[in-house]
């Protein structure tokens, strides 16, 4: 179990690594997305498969949502297509698939092992993380909601037209 978690970390830290050095933002977000995977696989494998679950489906993608909103909600025009069509050339699919790899071949092995990894650690039952969180966790995770609140509505502020005034 230990050179499972070993491994989830290093990638982990690679593309974390890789998010913060990345000029480009849609290879940010490739490299932030195989990143939040990998710390959902060391939940896994810590004993909480409810919270890697939550880390898939809420950061994961909220965050590829919040994403595609924001370049709908900026609608730059012709350029901005000229531009995300370079962004998105087959070479950006690499660095982030071969991690992907690395874990999706990793959990198959903690998968088919799951009786005597996952013994070793304590599972983590929802009940617990709910209470967690509407317990002493509450005002963190009023906190994280306000500022993704705050963010779609300083990409919208940011993105929308100015109204044309009437020439009258």
């Amino acid at each position: 179990m230990e050179i499972t978690f070993y491994i989830a970390a290093f990638v982990a830290i690679i593309s974390t690594a890789m998010v913060i050095t990345q000029l480009n933002p849609v290879h940010a977000l490739l490299y932030l997305i195989v990143s939040l995977l990998s710390v959902a696989l060391i939940f896994f494998l810590l004993g909480a498969p409810f919270a890697a679950a939550l880390e898939v489906l809420i950061y994961a993608g909220a965050i590829m949502v919040l994403f595609v909103f924001v370049v709908m909600m900026l609608n730059l025009g012709e350029k901005s297509i000229v531009q995300e069509n370079r962004w998105l050339t087959p070479n950006m699919w690499i660095g982030p698939g071969i991690l992907s790899f690395i874990l999706l071949i990793e959990l198959i092995y903690v998968l088919e092992k799951e009786n005597s990894l996952l013994s070793s650690a304590g599972m983590v039952e929802p009940q617990q993380v709910g209470r967690a969180l509407f317990g002493p966790y509450l005002l963190a995770a009023e906190l994280a909601a306000m500022l993704l609140l705050a963010g779609l509505v300083g990409a919208y502020h940011l993105g929308r037209r100015e109204q044309e005034e009437d020439p009258e």
